[in-house]
C-alpha cells in the first residue's frame, strides 16, 4: 500500500471536496467538519463521476400514523452525496448506495497527518 498526498487540511473548505488521480484511479476525497472520506469517483449506475456532486442532508418522508403523507424533512446526522449524472446517492460514511445498501463504491482510508491529508491506495 502506499500513501497519496491529497492535499493539506486548510485546502478543504468544512464540507468541501478534492479529487486525486493515481494512473487511471480516480478518487473523491470529501470533508464534512473535521472527517474525510474518500471513495472511488465512479458510479455504481453508470460509471458517473459519483463524487463530484452536491453534498446533502438525507430526505426523510415524514409519514402520519394514520399512514397519511404529510411531507419531506432533512435529517441532517446523515449526509448524502449525489452523482450528477443521475442522482445516485450515497452515504458519506459508509458509501453505500442509500436505495440498495449492497451496492457501494470502493472506499479508501484517509490518513491526517498533522495539517497533510492521504489516501491510501
Amino acid at each position: 500500500m502506499s500513501e497519496l498526498y491529497v492535499g493539506e487540511v486548510a485546502d478543504f473548505v468544512p464540507s468541501g471536496r478534492r479529487i486525486v488521480r493515481s494512473g487511471n484511479l480516480e478518487i473523491g476525497v470529501l470533508r464534512r467538519g473535521e472527517n474525510f472520506y474518500a471513495y472511488h469517483n465512479v458510479c455504481v449506475h453508470q460509471g458517473g463521476p459519483a463524487c463530484e456532486g452536491m453534498v446533502i442532508a438525507k430526505v426523510e418522508d415524514i409519514v402520519a400514523p394514520d399512514k397519511t403523507y404529510q411531507g419531506q424533512r432533512f435529517e441532517d446526522k446523515e449526509q448524502h452525496f449525489v452523482c450528477p449524472w443521475h442522482g445516485y446517492e450515497y452515504d458519506l460514511e459508509t458509501g453505500e448506495c442509500v436505495p440498495d445498501r449492497r451496492r457501494k463504491l470502493r472506499k479508501f482510508d484517509v490518513l491526517r497527518k498533522g495539517e497533510s491529508v492521504y489516501v491510501v491506495i
